[in-house]
């Protein structure tokens, strides 16, 4: 159905009806195909309105808004949680708000990014604004529900019609948003796009069910650790002897010296049982930049910083490369820890994956001998890890580094075997919810690429099925 014919007349005067003038071969020989049984119409037809997002530098400083990237949408839905902040005004605040259930579209970047699209929905009373580069529709839901829309958009009728539009240059591609408004979409009917949002919305409860379960895990942690309210001093000035300092580690730096380290690390020297990273370890290791490779044969997908969350692998837009190529792998049950990056540096997760991946030459692999990865990656990420991070990492402003070497010096509380097994549960029954949660939304996903190819019927008793052991969807 969505295979587009190679050769294609046109009369010229037909370019006259697309707003960019298209006079590409492409845009006019994949136009896809529409199913004469459903009631096609005009995406901007269907919107009441879309709108770029505010340009602004933005900081990790937690000066201004939260901000919304390119890199913050998976599953069709916007991230819960973003990293970067807007420093902008009350008025551009009002302009540029992200409201409940708008639909947020990544218009440039690669070939593969661009035209991900996303709903946003409101957890609490923080705003939320976007970048320039994205977009955000608000549909007339009089006609289409904006989960039908994000769903649509994310199917590959949806993703067909997006690509062809795509303007490709050397180092980015492009998609017009009036382009967007082109875009012919199925009226499907009100009580199939009810049945969407149940999708949605059973989904979006199950990822904050996930989110409460990895709180527990680090409260639970710090409880253990004496650390739940523990406040890092906030002494300038620290005095250490010529041995004490630069005699014994090789540091001239004083931020390496500062008063909340050595409090740290005496909680930590206080407990019952600790050890140094590199004791517990039988592999502390960074990758190496790889060769990508576009061939699927004899390679593996490679991690890099963008996939290591706190504690968890987001695995979607993977590059591969060769495994000939490769001496450092990644096996289940090890933990993968960033080594660069305002940001992201010293971020932390398991790998509780059986299949093997390559790490990039900004990924450490703590391949530990007895410790659970689930709790050491829960302790990296809680206080007790990332003040180590902030002591050991190497260089200044953009360009900052976590060694290896360094790493092997972080301590770590030996927690009872009880305690590890807790935390693994909370962490593992997170993992599961989200796991839950993606199912459901691509079985929303594909209800609508059913309901477009075949029939409603037909893609509602897909749902039915697909849902019927994962809470209510009429």
């Amino acid at each position: 159905m969505l295979e587009g014919l190679e050769i294609k007349e046109k009369d010229f005067s037909s370019t006259y009806l697309n707003k960019d003038f298209r006079i590409d071969s492409q845009f006019y020989t994949k136009e896809p195909a529409k199913n004469s049984k459903l009631k096609y119409e005009k995406i901007g037809n269907i919107i009441k309105k879309a709108q770029y997002g505010v340009s602004i530098a933005m900081n990790e400083d937690g000066v201004g808004y939260p901000i919304y990237r390119m890199n913050e949408i998976h599953n069709m839905l916007c991230d819960m949680e973003v990293s970067k902040f807007a420093d902008i005004s009350k008025n551009e605040l009002k302009t540029f708000t992200l409201n409940d259930r708008d639909v947020v579209f990544n218009r440039t970047n690669s070939f593969e990014w661009v035209g991900r699209t996303g709903l946003y929905k409101k957890l609490d009373n923080r705003d939320f604004v976007f970048a320039s580069y994205l977009v955000r529709f608000i549909p007339n839901e009089d006609l289409i529900f904006p989960e039908y829309l994000s769903a649509f958009l994310n199917s590959k009728q949806g993703v067909w019609d997006i690509k062809r539009r795509a303007r490709q240059s050397i180092n980015q591609t492009n998609v017009n948003p009036e382009e967007v408004k082109e875009i012919e979409i199925p009226l499907l009917s009100k009580p199939f796009q009810e049945n969407l949002k149940e999708c949605f919305d059973k989904a979006f409860e199950l990822l904050i069910d996930s989110k409460s379960a990895y709180t527990q895990a680090e409260q639970l942690l710090l409880q253990e650790l004496n650390l739940a309210n523990f406040q890092p001093s906030q002494e300038p000035v620290n005095v250490k002897s010529f041995s004490e300092s630069f005699g014994s580690s090789g540091r001239l730096d004083a931020e390496y010296y500062q008063s909340k380290f050595d409090q740290l690390e005496q909680a930590i020297s206080s407990l019952d049982k600790y050890e140094t990273i590199g004791n517990i370890s039988e592999l502390i290791s960074r990758g190496k930049q790889p060769v990508y490779l576009e061939s699927e044969q004899n390679t593996l997908p490679v991690l890099n910083s963008k996939h290591i969350r706190e504690n968890k692998i987001i695995l979607d837009n993977r590059r591969s490369a060769s495994i000939d190529e490769c001496n450092l792998f990644i096996e289940k049950d090890d933990v993968l820890i960033n080594g660069t990056g305002v940001g992201t540096i010293g971020r932390t997760a398991p790998y509780l994956y059986s299949t093997p991946s390559i790490p990039d030459n900004h990924v450490t692999i703590i391949r530990s001998k007895s410790l659970s990865s689930v709790y050491i990656s829960v302790y990296l990420n809680s206080i007790a890890g990332q003040l180590q991070v902030e002591k050991y990492f190497k260089g200044s402003s953009g360009q900052i580094e976590l060694y290896p070497d360094d790493i092997s010096n972080f301590l770590i509380w030996i927690a009872p075997d009880e305690v590890q097994m807790k935390i693994e549960n909370l962490i593992k029954s997170a993992f599961d919810l989200e796991k839950q949660s993606e199912h459901l939304l691509e079985v929303a996903k594909q209800a609508v690429e059913m309901a477009i190819e075949q029939d409603e019927k037909t893609a509602m008793r897909w749902i039915k099925e697909q849902t019927k052991d994962r809470g209510r969807v009429s």
